[in-house]
This record gives structure tokens, sequence and C-alpha cells, in this order.
């Protein structure tokens, strides 16, 4: 991976960093191998756009990702970008940039996902805020 966000390092922002990148590592590996675990990763105020489609709640966003229109699919992440949040004390924002290779297809698709990860009771982080899109041209 390269161009992976690693400005201002230091304090506050390593943490995010390694924290942002430890969640996209597990997330695309959960995606490729086992859509339906992701619900997990959402709350129950989480949202998700996916393709200008929108969704709420953990169950309503594992359904969407177990439902989409492809058996499988492999993520190769080109960029990671990741900022803490100050709206969300402790959150971290995450921005991903990166390809997908759809079982049967000869090309790959680039994609844009960002991610706005927020802390729980149980110390660990949840998905908030999910956007997906193709990005064509």
């Amino acid at each position: 991976m390269d161009g992976q966000g690693k400005e201002g390092g230091g304090g506050a922002g390593s943490e995010c960093d390694v924290v942002g990148r430890a969640f996209v590592e597990y997330y695309y590996q959960t995606f490729d191998a086992n859509r339906g675990a992701l619900a997990t990763l959402y709350g129950g105020t989480s949202v998700l756009s996916f393709e200008g489609h929108r969704v709420a709640g953990a169950e309503e966003i594992g359904l969407k990702l177990a439902q989409l229109p492809f058996e499988q699919c492999r993520h190769s992440i080109c960029t990671i970008d990741c900022q803490p949040t100050p709206s969300f004390p402790g959150g971290i924002l995450v921005f991903v940039s990166g390809n997908l290779q759809l079982a049967g297809e000869e090309h790959q698709l680039r994609f844009s996902q960002m991610f706005q990860l927020v802390p729980n009771e149980q110390g660990s982080f949840f998905v908030q805020n999910d956007i997906f899109r193709l990005n064509y041209g």
C-alpha cells in the first residue's frame, strides 16, 4: 500500500492511524470472506450509504451487504487516510480508496469508502457512518 496518509505523525494522529488501518484490514478481509459477519461492526444508530441507497441500523445494513448482487469479490486497498473527529471524542474518520475485483469480471472497479468510527461502551469502536461509491471514468 502506498500514499497511506502518514502526515502529521506523533501523538493522537499515530494512534488514529493504527486503529484506522487495523479496522480497514479487518473490514475488507471480512467483506471478501464473509460479508454477513460485517453487521456486528455497526450499531443501532449506524447509517450506510451504498451507491446513494441509504439504510440505517446494524440489522438493515447487514441485510443490504448480504444482498449485494455478487457472490465474491476481492478488495485491493490503495490509500488510507485517518483523522480524529472532535465531534465524537475518540472517534476516527477513515477514508479508503482502492480497487475491487468481482468474480468472473475482467476489469477491476475503482471505489472510495468513508467510515466514521465511534468508541463504544466496550472500549472498542463501531461504524457510525459508512459511505461507499464506485469511481467511474
